[in-house]
């Protein structure tokens, strides 16, 4: 079976004044359908900056990442962001809610940036699989943490994306809200067939995952 996304040969490196910070040095890695990766590591390791190039948030130094068989570094921006739109679904830390908007307008952001219209049924079904259904009218206010992340996993699952990128979704959670958002990530990415590519520095959720990435000093170990 074919990587679904590949990495190759991947480095970055950033500079800060006359100093280099190597952040990745050569990293291969192959993202398969349906699979659930975790990439742990020390803070400053370049778990997130792995995440960056996976999810073509960033463009690597040397070295290329392809999504089936298109170089993003390559691609016209264009092209990238409607790729990404697409293809991609994004979860943070930070919940990046719009506050003025309740939560189906939330929700459903990434369906009119596309200029598409929402496909109901698949919105109610996201919803209620996330325990979201009785709150499509509030506002990010009125939600808990929990809850608003909840809600940025369904704006995440709205264009129904092949990969869900999440860079330490649990990290401004408690335990019981970490709990259950990563066993939401799980079951949403089994229920609609995504793989999901998460970096934590939570062991306990990092062994939930089909396979754990290792990354120390911008290598996979």
């Amino acid at each position: 079976m074919d990587a679904l996304l590949t990495a190759k040969k991947v480095k970055k490196v950033y500079s800060i004044g006359e100093t280099k910070v190597h952040a990745l040095k050569g990293v291969d890695l192959d993202i398969y359908e349906n699979t659930f990766y975790s990439i742990v590591g020390k803070s400053g390791s370049g778990k997130s900056t792995l995440l960056h190039l996976l999810s073509g948030m960033d463009k690597p130094t040397e070295g290329r990442v392809v999504f089936q068989g298109k170089d993003m570094g390559n691609l016209p921006d264009k092209e990238l962001s409607r790729m990404k739109r697409k293809e991609f679904g994004f979860v943070f830390q930070a919940y990046h809610l719009l506050p003025e908007l309740c939560v189906l307008e939330n929700v459903l952001l990434p369906v009119y940036l596309d200029y598409g219209e929402p496909d109901q049924n698949h919105v109610d079904e996201v919803m209620t699989c996330l325990g979201l259904q009785d709150k499509y009218y509030k506002f990010p206010s009125q939600l808990s943490g929990g809850e608003q992340q909840r809600v940025a996993i369904a704006r995440a699952l709205m264009n129904k994306p092949r990969i869900i990128f999440a860079d330490e979704p649990t990290g401004n959670l408690d335990q019981e809200n970490s709990d259950e958002v990563i066993e939401l990530l799980i079951n949403s990415s089994l229920r609609f067939h995504q793989s999901i590519v998460l970096v934590t520095h939570d062991m306990d959720i990092a062994q939930r995952a089909d396979r754990v990435v290792h990354i120390k000093d911008g290598v996979l170990s």
